[in-house]
């Protein structure tokens, strides 16, 4: 059977074409051929180890710091920079989530998944949109597809209601869950906003204010099992075009980190969120912390979800640095490694113009340069 009929047809309901020539992602059909699909075979250079080492991420207890202990508040600063100096991967416990909210939205999202293509399709993701449902992202890439379902709700002030009445009434009940979800994961972030400006030697309020009024993406991944892991993904290798990602994992391992020249394991820990900071903070503090290239793979027996939570600003908002990170000591100057852009400009660029990879924010700043560039040009002329 020829590898692009493994995927289903389009189910008509609206007539929107994606790259695969309007055939969608059904992991229930997929599941039964001996073999994936082509578009789902990665590069050998980009294909999953066996037995990859596990990262070192540190284990960051907040009860401390939420109750005001300096000392511990001070610990916890310190090993969140050491983290962020080396990968920018850390996780927390601790973290006032309550635990049944957490788990509350699992299984809803859960549900969610199970249910048949058509239903799914029935909240798809419009072209250029952040929220809705997609399989495979068939509606934006046509090969090195990501062995994946993923629900993307946007959150700030008044939700999604668009999104929520798509997916029915019977999923009534997810947006209460949700929207409790997203407040306390908004507010955590917040904190982990305070303590990441301690670490750069900046007032505790200086990342909060900027962040405080922004808005959130929570993206439900779905990954199933996959008869030939070894040479699919889950997630292609990229760096979050957003400030700060808060995951919430199941105990099933996948996601893997390129840190010290090779992928890394960052196995799941019990009530713990694994936090990574993405290209908008890099470019937001002049690149002292970085973004880091991660992965999520996939295994022959066992279905993997997990819930990430991503911060962002304001769209409006101007990405700059504080003064104090734009200053070069050495040398008594100013350099500035990323120009001043809003976000909104490069939320379209990762979803409109580029795949996201490891040169995204720099390929953003070319593009931005290349474009005031242009304009000067005209404007002399």
């Amino acid at each position: 059977m020829d590898s692009v009929s493994l995927l289903s047809p389009s189910l008509d309901f609206n007539k929107e074409k994606d790259h695969n020539g309007g055939l969608f992602f059904d992991s229930s059909l997929l599941q039964k051929q001996a073999k994936i699909p082509k578009q789902f075979i990665w590069p050998q250079t980009e294909r999953p180890n066996a037995l990859p080492e596990e990262l070192k991420t540190p284990i960051i207890n907040l009860e401390e710091f939420f109750r005001g202990d300096e000392v511990s508040t001070q610990h916890v600063v310190e090993l969140i920079r050491d983290a962020c100096s080396a990968h920018g991967f850390f996780q927390v416990i601790n973290h006032g989530v309550d635990i049944s909210v957490r788990q509350a939205i699992f299984e809803l999202v859960d549900r969610f998944f199970k249910l048949p293509l058509d239903r799914k399709l029935r909240a798809r993701r419009r072209p250029g949109c952040t929220w809705g449902y997609t399989g495979a992202h068939t509606d934006r890439f046509s090969s090195r597809l990501p062995w994946k379902e993923t629900l993307s709700f946007v959150y700030n002030d008044g939700g999604d209601e668009e999104l929520l009445s798509m997916l029915g009434k019977d999923f009534e009940e997810i947006g209460k869950v949700y929207k409790t979800y997203c407040k306390s994961m908004f507010e955590l972030a917040l904190s982990i906003m305070e303590i990441l400006a301690m670490s750069q030697g900046l007032t505790r309020e200086r990342y909060r204010e900027f962040f405080e009024d922004g808005s959130c993406i929570v993206r439900c991944n779905y990954y199933p099992p996959c008869q030939e892991p070894e040479l699919a993904l889950g997630t292609g290798p990229h760096c979050d075009p957003t400030a700060l990602t808060i995951l919430q994992q199941d105990q099933v391992r996948g996601l893997e980190v390129f840190a010290e020249g090779k992928w890394q394991s960052v196995s799941p820990v019990r009530d713990a969120l694994v936090i990574n900071i993405g290209d908008t903070f890099m470019a937001l503090c002049n690149g002292r912390y970085r973004s880091c290239l991660h992965r999520a793979v996939v295994n022959p027996h066992r279905e993997r979800k997990s819930l990430a939570f991503f911060l962002c600003p304001k769209g409006d908002r101007i990405v700059k640095p504080p003064l104090d990170l734009s200053f070069d000591s050495d040398s008594g100057l100013m350099e500035r490694k990323y120009p001043d852009f809003k976000w909104a400009d490069l939320l379209e660029f990762t979803q409109r113009c580029y795949r996201a990879d490891t040169r995204t924010l720099q390929s953003f700043s070319d593009w931005i340069q290349s474009k005031e560039r242009m304009s000067h040009k005209l404007e002399g002329k």
